[in-house]
């Protein structure tokens, strides 16, 4: 039902993080936001949401999984940030759930009856499933940046995002099924969105562990890097450079698509473009073209 994590060997060293685009004296609403098990680093218009447990892999503790959504908040609602990367710091993106917090699921619930605590377990799952929602729900693009362990949660995370990079040294695995459960906070609703069904009941069905290289076979992840993490901050430097309107609204049409027949769909993006269409941006667009110059996007 949960995720599971590789226990580490020992410390690891954390990634050089860089500064690329935007301001980068910009006042950010991130700066204000505090965590032991996740860290958030502006530069500019970009937020990389560091995991930050890198002793231990980024194994995913009971404070991580109520941080994640804080964060997403934090950078979500920060008019400053465009795009948001998720990375891991040390050698590994994550491997996935705590084993001391996996131990802790389901135990200690007390109730009148055996269908009160299985209500409590319940709700317990519940808010698992919504700490990796709050990234598929954050209005900005999402990036994720992934190199060694990407097991279990992990792959529940990525899943999340809207694009998924790798480096070549990556592992991917829904490691559940090995431990006698089923992957339970989001890989098996949102995998089949992202591969073919016959790669997910592969991978579901059998938990092993696949290269970088396999993972781009079957579309799991867009490419693969050496470098990944400079990778992504280009990207989100590309994707940063246009309309926060136009991209934030891609993102908001592609999600509203998902369950509509192309005639809603289409219903749906006639009603946004009439509200935005006329915005600053889109002026700002056609003067820019004229002037022969880069414009200046302001999210307006």
């Amino acid at each position: 039902m949960l995720p599971f994590a590789i226990q580490p060997e020992s410390s690891l060293a954390n990634p050089t993080p860089r500064w690329v685009g935007g301001s980068q004296f910009a006042y950010h609403a991130a700066m204000d936001f505090s965590s032991d098990a996740i860290t958030i680093e502006p530069a500019g218009h970009i937020a990389t949401v560091w995991l930050n447990r890198p002793d231990k892999l980024n194994a995913m503790n009971l404070p991580m999984w109520d941080d994640i959504p804080r964060a997403m908040e934090h950078v979500g609602t920060d008019t400053e940030v465009r795009v948001v990367i998720i990375a891991g710091k040390g050698r590994a993106f994550t491997a996935g759930i705590d084993l001391q917090a996996l131990a802790m699921v389901g135990t200690g619930i007390e109730g009148p009856s055996e269908v009160a605590k299985r209500q409590a377990l319940y709700r317990q799952i519940k808010k698992m499933q919504r700490t990796m929602t709050s990234i598929a729900d954050c209005p900005k693009p999402t990036i994720a940046a992934v190199h060694g362990y990407c097991i279990g949660a992990g792959v529940d995370l990525i899943t999340a995002c809207d694009i998924r990079l790798a480096s070549p040294d990556a592992t991917f695995s829904v490691r559940e099924t090995r431990l006698g459960m089923v992957a339970g906070v989001g890989t098996m609703q949102r995998l089949p969105k992202v591969i073919a069904r016959g790669h997910v009941a592969e991978l579901a069905f059998a938990g092993k562990d696949i290269t970088a290289e396999r993972a781009k076979e079957i579309g799991l992840v867009n490419n693969v890097f050496p470098d990944v993490h400079r990778a992504a901050l280009d990207l989100a430097n590309e994707i940063a450079a246009n309309s926060p309107l136009a991209v934030q609204g891609a993102k908001a049409v592609l999600k509203a698509g998902e369950n509509r027949s192309i005639e809603e769909a289409l219903d749906y993006m006639a009603v946004w473009n009439a509200a935005f269409l006329q915005s600053n941006d889109l002026q700002e667009a056609m003067l820019a073209h004229l002037e022969k110059r880069l414009p200046e996007f302001i999210g307006e």
